[in-house]
């Protein structure tokens, strides 16, 4: 049994699932890019893959993110390693673990394509509108697998199912209407259901954690990530603050190139309520 998940964090937690239930035991295996954002087109032409990382390696230039601290992303060869044991064992099953979120649900249709083969042997685990009971024992709609307790993942087993064979037809074809729309962003609308969206959707979020004064820039990217109702990481998060500092939305001080806890941000074009950023006032 192999089981996929779609966050780092989930790692662990299907760790912690398979110590309490043994029948869960196998490998855990991660794809690693997000699929909800960035350029679709082509993506499984070696042409549409390069444009894709090269479109990465630009976000990444923008962010916090030191060139040590950046492992390259490769999915290509996560799923060369999941067919190649399917084909090497009939009896092995394939069990994806998606939350209700863009995230997960674009990483299943980046896969599906790729799975037509093995149509029976791969299973679905989708927390679609079904309630859990948190640690607090209330019950809650979880957006995230991560959200989750490990011992309600014992039950959510009993919701596995076969990926069906009119799933592998029509998923496809979802997959495709994403990669030629090619939006920069992409949502769930409900379902299964993706929307594409422009580059431009967050920047509202971003914004309303601004105003006049200066904040540090680590604190607006903080901020905005955790009040977001609709997810996305913070690269994508950092390369749209610069794009708004060259659009003039947003005013900024200090040095960009020594990093994020080194500028400030505030609304662009207002004057500041405080006569000096917060680095400043360091100094």
């Amino acid at each position: 049994m192999m089981h996929i998940v779609f966050n780092e964090s989930e790692l662990a937690l299907m760790k912690e699932v398979m110590m309490l239930d043994a029948t869960l035991a196998g490998e855990v295996i991660l794809i690693r890019d997000d699929y909800a954002v960035g350029p679709l087109a082509g993506i499984d032409t070696e042409e549409g893959w390069t444009i894709r990382q090269e479109w990465w390696q630009d976000l990444l230039r923008h962010s916090h993110y030191k060139e040590n601290e950046i492992t390259p992303v490769d999915d290509r060869e996560t799923m060369k390693l999941i067919t190649e044991k399917l084909d090497q064992d009939p009896e092995e099953q394939l069990w994806i673990w998606m939350g209700q979120n863009q995230h997960d649900v674009c990483g299943y249709f980046w896969m599906i394509p790729q799975l037509s083969t093995y149509q029976g042997r791969v299973m679905v685990l989708y927390m679609n509108n079904l309630p859990f009971i948190n640690d607090k024992g209330q019950l809650f709609y979880p957006s995230w697998l991560q959200e989750i307790p490990a011992r309600e993942f014992v039950k959510a087993k009993k919701l596995a199912r076969p990926v069906t064979l009119s799933e592998f037809e029509v998923d496809p074809d979802e997959w495709r209407r994403l990669a030629e729309e090619n939006g920069s962003v992409r949502v769930l609308e409900g379902g299964k259901k993706i929307l594409s969206k422009d580059e431009t959707f967050y920047d509202t979020e971003i914004l309303k954690n601004l105003n006049a004064d200066w904040q540090k820039g680590w604190r607006v990217v903080s901020n905005t990530l955790h009040r977001m109702k609709i997810k996305t990481g913070d690269v994508f998060i950092e390369w749209r603050i610069k794009m708004l500092v060259d659009l003039g939305k947003i005013d900024l001080a200090g040095e960009a190139a020594r990093g994020w806890k080194d500028i400030d941000l505030k609304l662009g074009g207002i004057p500041s309520a405080t006569a000096k950023s917060e680095n400043e006032n360091d100094n």
